[in-house]
Formats: C-alpha cells, structure tokens, sequence
C-alpha cells in the first residue's frame, strides 16, 4: 500500500504509532517500524535531552528502519528546555518528528534544516490549516472519538476527516478512534493518507506496559471512556475507573468554581504507576474509544499486517463489489 504518508516517511505501511506517555518507549517505536509502520518515541517521558539522546541511540539499535520523536508543546505552566531536546532529536539522526499541543512554530527552523518531516496533531481544521501555513510536512487529524485532548469543538472523524479534505493540500493521516482495518480503508475513502493508533499500539505483545494496563483495555467497550477537565478547557478522555469517577464527582461539587488544584492528584504523576506498575485506579489514564474495538494482544507485526491485509481486501472485495 503506498500512500503520500508512506512515501514522506519512507515506510512500508501507512500506519503510525502515536506518541504516548510513559508507553513510547525505544521498544514500542522498534516494533512498530519493524513492521513497516513508523514508531513514536515519546520525548517529554525521558526525564532530560540526555536520557532522548540515550533512548534514540537505543530504537537505533533495535531497528534500521524509519522512526519518529513525539514532542509534546505543554500548557505555559511547564517549559521542559525544548531547544535542547530538538538538538537530541537532530544530533541522533531522526527524521520524523510528531508535534502536538500548542503550535510548534517556533521550534520549526533548526527541525526542517536538518531535513527532519513534522506531522503536527491536530482536532479541528483550523488548526490544521495554521500547521500547513506555518511550514508541517503533514498533520494528524485527530477526532473526537481519540484518546488523551480531543480538542473543545466535539467533530468525529466521519465529519472532521473530509472536512480536512477538503481544505488541506498537504497530506494527512485518521487519529482517534482507529484500530482495525475497515477502518484504515475508511480512512483512505475519507480522504486521508494513512492512520495514526495509540490506545491500539499498547495492547500488543511488545508495548512496554504492565499486563493490567493490556487487559483492560481489552476488557472494555466503547462506553467504558469519560471525558474530564471539561470545564477547565482541557478536555481529556480516559478509561473509566474508581479515580475518574472520584474527578466527575469534585467537578460537578465545584461546577464553575472548579480549579486544576482540586484534581491534581488523580491526573498529575499517575502514569508510571499506572503503566508500570499496573495500577488501575490510581488515577486518571487515557484511553480512545477505540477499546471498544480491541479484542486482542497480537504482536505489532500481527496488528500491522491484518489491517494493511485486511483494508486491502475490503477495498478489493467488499467495496468493489457494490460497482
């Protein structure tokens, strides 16, 4: 299957790993470009530039395939020293770099003179039209259905995705709510040029979490996510658990009065407890709708191959046999 995205990214197939906290770590990115797709490390999970330098070399040693860096531009409440984890990115030789958050404008310069690609993470057209203009290489169009921010304005991905059809010119890929592969020859009848999966990527056999955190997502459906930090315009979506139910509660208690301080706790730090550790209600953790569409662990090499197979037969099969 080749796309604009496999031909940017020079991949096999056009599926990216997205990049996850504390889960987009040099063994998940290996995986999944050893199966053709581009793999994510997640740069703001390594505590300084010197620990991204240390696990790229690492991906660099599990793989000689293409794959990428997330780097995540937080709220102006945290300034990790950017510029210097750019400088880890460029020196360690990577070419595709994943920006998400707030727009990644001023850090372009020094990642395009190294002949680095950037996708940008995008939930609305607008915002994807502002990446195309300042200079991405591709965006990520990330709806509503999607695990972690979905973004305040609430259009899915059977709206949003040919909306940005519409209006971009440079290439895109389906974010959010993607994980098998009716849903890649969706993506592609849509108008995009491949998929982006998180929550999918970490129930598989190599994603370096705790089992605990692998089973429930198998174990949960499509109701089983709630959105939290509506109010306070950081809207998240995670898998429901007793944390998440104890956040809905302070924020229907203090409505407009509500402030981060009240939750801190249940969203702030929890990760390398839940995803390490295997603690399931320690607090809040994202999760896309998509486990309602998980079933399974198989390998990433598996997962790749069945949904690159897979669309390729719906688009064969199914869909030309309605012509």
């Amino acid at each position: 299957m080749k796309t604009a995205i496999t031909e940017m990214f020079e991949i096999e197939h056009p599926v990216i790993q997205g990049g996850m906290h504390y889960v987009g770590f040099a063994e998940m990115a290996a995986a999944v470009s050893n199966a053709g797709g581009l793999g994510i490390i997640t740069a703001l999970t390594q505590p300084t530039p010197a620990d991204l330098a240390k696990e790229i070399a690492r991906c660099h040693e599990m793989t000689d395939k293409p794959f990428g860096v997330n780097l995540t531009f937080l709220p102006g409440f945290a300034n990790p020293p950017y510029d210097e984890y750019i400088e880890a990115i460029v020196k360690g030789g990577v070419k595709a770099v994943e920006t998400a958050g707030r727009s990644p404008e001023a850090y372009l310069p020094p990642m395009k003179e190294a002949g680095i690609k950037v996708i940008h993470k995008c939930t609305s057209v607008r915002h994807s039209l502002k990446a195309e203009r300042i200079g991405c290489d591709a965006v990520s169009v990330d709806g509503f259905e999607c695990g972690g921010h979905p973004g305040e304005d609430d259009i899915p991905n059977m709206i949003l995705l040919p909306r940005a059809a519409e209006e971009l010119k440079i290439p895109f890929v389906a974010s959010g709510g993607i994980g098998n592969a009716d849903q890649l020859a969706a993506a592609l009848a849509l108008g995009a040029d491949g998929v982006n999966m998180g929550t999918r990527f970490i129930a598989t056999v190599e994603a370096p979490v705790h089992q605990n955190v692998k089973d429930a997502i198998v174990a949960a459906d499509e109701r089983d996510t709630r959105l939290i930090m509506r109010g306070l315009r950081n809207t998240e979506r995670v898998l429901n658990n007793a944390a998440v139910e104890k956040i809905v509660a302070i924020e229907e208690e203090k409505g407009a009065d509500l402030q981060i301080t009240d939750i801190m706790d249940l969203v702030g730090g929890v990760y390398p407890k839940v995803m390490q550790e295997g603690d399931m209600d320690i607090g809040a953790w994202s999760t896309g709708m998509v486990v309602g569409l998980i079933h399974d662990i198989p390998t990433c090499k598996e997962l790749v191959e069945r949904m690159v197979n897979g669309a390729e037969e719906t688009i064969r099969g199914r869909l030309a046999s309605f012509l």
